[in-house]
C-alpha cells in the first residue's frame, strides 16, 4: 500500500531501523516511536514522548494517528486469534 502512495521501497525496507535511518524525517521517526510505544507490550507513551508528538502534530492528526495505530493493532490481534493467515504484503526482515 505504501509503495502505491509514493513511499520508496528503500524506505519501506528501512522501517525496522527507523530510529537510525536518515531516510526518515524527525516527524516520521517520532510517529514510528509512538507506534512502537503503543504496540510493544512492555512500553508506554511517556509524557515526554507525548510532548514531542504535540510539537509536530495537531490534535486532529494525533487522534487520527492514534486511531490508525490502534486499529492496526486490533486487526493484527483479531487475525492472529482467528488463525487468519498473512497475505504477505510485507517482507520479513
Amino acid at each position: 500500500m505504501s509503495s502505491r502512495l509514493g513511499v520508496s521501497e528503500d524506505k519501506i525496507e528501512a522501517v525496522a531501523d527507523y530510529a537510525n535511518n536518515d531516510l526518515f524525517c524527525e516527524a516520521e521517526r517520532l510517529a514510528l516511536e509512538f507506534a512502537d510505544a503503543i504496540t510493544i507490550t512492555d512500553r508506554d507513551v511517556s509524557d515526554e514522548l507525548f510532548a514531542r508528538l504535540r510539537s509536530f502534530y495537531d490534535e486532529d492528526t494525533l487522534v487520527e494517528l492514534t486511531a490508525t495505530i490502534a486499529w492496526e493493532n486490533a486487526s493484527s490481534k483479531f487475525n492472529r486469534a482467528l488463525r487468519i493467515p498473512s497475505q504477505h504484503l510485507w517482507k520479513k526482515i
